[in-house]
């Protein structure tokens, strides 16, 4: 049982009733469940804390809720809500009843009429999530579900990254993927481009619906690696021409020189019997009005997603930490990232700290050395919505004891005035 969140009958938070469970991972499992105010099935997917905290996960999850509540599209699973226990973290998503695309492709390769159907309404997907600063990083079969009329859904944000991580080269430098669907840069390891990695991705998926096997295959995965350095793959046969052309483009190994989505999508093949739905001049259809954003936040000052209740330290739900030897803080706020690095400024300024800075993170460095060296503190910026960001603020060096003394007695309050507290709360944090 989860703490109070589950009662005996299966009931979750008073609002879901939880039935049979559909699929499980290694740190999930999925269920049917029905909103019992609603009469609506939804699939429950049930996050063990303790799990994922253990092997440092729970980055991971905070970043695929955040994401998920950022891309609104027909042609993605809709997250609806998250709640939470002490002991576990539940999803309350759309279900999808047709299952994964993979099964289809198991049973062989698809007409290509159909290919390009499902191929279409991923690309529409993918371009919206790139048009969001958001990179998906592990498009496969798998993680691509049909309902029962068999519209495409994309799954799993847990290895997505916001256009927010970009170190300064620009460029994005974490490992991750599944092998054989993974670019030749991310090998590299020196640095990619989040959207032509998931154009990448998109190519071998390409591949697969049309040809009923992947283009790099190799038993030894140091062998397929290399066939995916070079771009080694031959097309069979039966692929037409203009199918033949976009997938070499798309799985052209120079990221420089690779397709990009705007002339995938005006490409003769992609083109052809493209569905209305799916049309570039439709797109309003799934971008926030004015309205619709303020709506977004308003769901947000709950803080379903992450139970965030005060405005400083907003992760006991995640993580059981000591009362002492604190080395990081969080809080909430509204105002925009230049206001959240300009109070940085100012507190460096009285005291003695010097500063450097990019859009979306903050360094202060002290100039006395303490009693293990110079306090460094590190201050990292996270969208969680256009109107939302939440702030990490860390020990980056020095003494803990000297840094937590700093910032209950210098840093958080010079920060009040901007740190957000839901409306419901009538007393100031601390």
């Amino acid at each position: 049982m989860a703490a109070a969140a589950e009662d005996k009958c299966g009931v979750l938070h008073g609002k879901y009733e939880l039935g049979r469970m559909l699929g499980h991972g290694t740190f999930a499992k999925v269920y049917h469940a029905r909103n019992l105010h609603s009469g609506n099935s939804v699939a429950m997917k049930v996050v063990g804390k303790e799990k994922v905290i253990k092997v440092g996960m729970m980055d991971q999850i905070k970043r695929e809720i955040s994401v998920m509540k950022m891309v609104k599209h027909p042609n993605i699973v809709e997250l609806h809500e998250v709640l939470a226990s002490k002991t576990k973290i539940y999803f309350a998503m759309e279900l999808v009843r047709g299952g994964e695309l993979f099964a289809k492709i198991s049973k062989g390769r698809l007409r290509e009429e159909l290919a390009r159907n499902y191929f279409q309404q991923l690309i529409s997907a993918i371009d919206f999530c790139h048009s969001r600063g958001v990179y998906h990083r592990d498009l496969k079969p798998e993680n691509l579900l049909l309902d029962e009329d068999g519209h495409l859904k994309v799954t799993d944000f847990g290895l997505s990254a916001f256009s927010d991580h970009l170190r300064q080269d620009g460029m994005l430098h974490t490992t991750c993927g599944t092998p054989a669907y993974v670019a030749p840069e991310v090998i590299a390891k020196k640095g990619y481009d989040g959207a032509k990695v998931d154009i990448w991705s998109c190519g071998v998926i390409l591949y697969v619906l049309l040809a009923g096997f992947l283009p790099f295959q190799d038993d030894n995965i140091v062998a397929m690696y290399r066939k995916i350095y070079r771009g080694d793959f031959k097309c069979p046969p039966w692929l037409s021409s203009d199918a033949r052309k976009l997938i070499t483009k798309m799985l052209d190994p120079n990221p420089n020189s690779r397709i990009t989505i705007a002339k995938i999508m005006s490409s003769s093949w992609f083109k052809k019997s493209v569905p209305r739905s799916l049309r570039k001049n439709e797109d309003e259809e799934f971008s926030f009005s004015g309205d619709k954003a303020k709506e977004e936040v308003e769901t947000l000052n709950a803080f379903h997603i992450i139970s965030l209740s005060q405005g400083f330290d907003l992760s006991p739900l995640f993580e059981e930490k000591k009362k002492t030897e604190k080395e990081e803080m969080r809080f909430a706020t509204t105002k925009p990232a230049s206001s959240v690095i300009s109070k940085l400024e100012e507190v460096a300024k009285t005291s003695n700290f010097s500063v450097k800075k990019s859009d979306s993170s903050v360094r202060l460095q002290g100039h006395e050395s303490g009693r293990k060296g110079k306090l460094g503190i590190s201050a990292d910026i996270f969208t969680m919505n256009p109107s939302l960001l939440v702030v990490e603020v860390k020990k980056a060096s020095g003494d803990t004891l000297e840094y937590n003394q700093f910032c209950s007695k210098e840093l958080k309050p010079a920060l009040k005035d901007i740190v957000w507290t839901s409306p419901t709360e009538h007393s100031t944090p601390a």
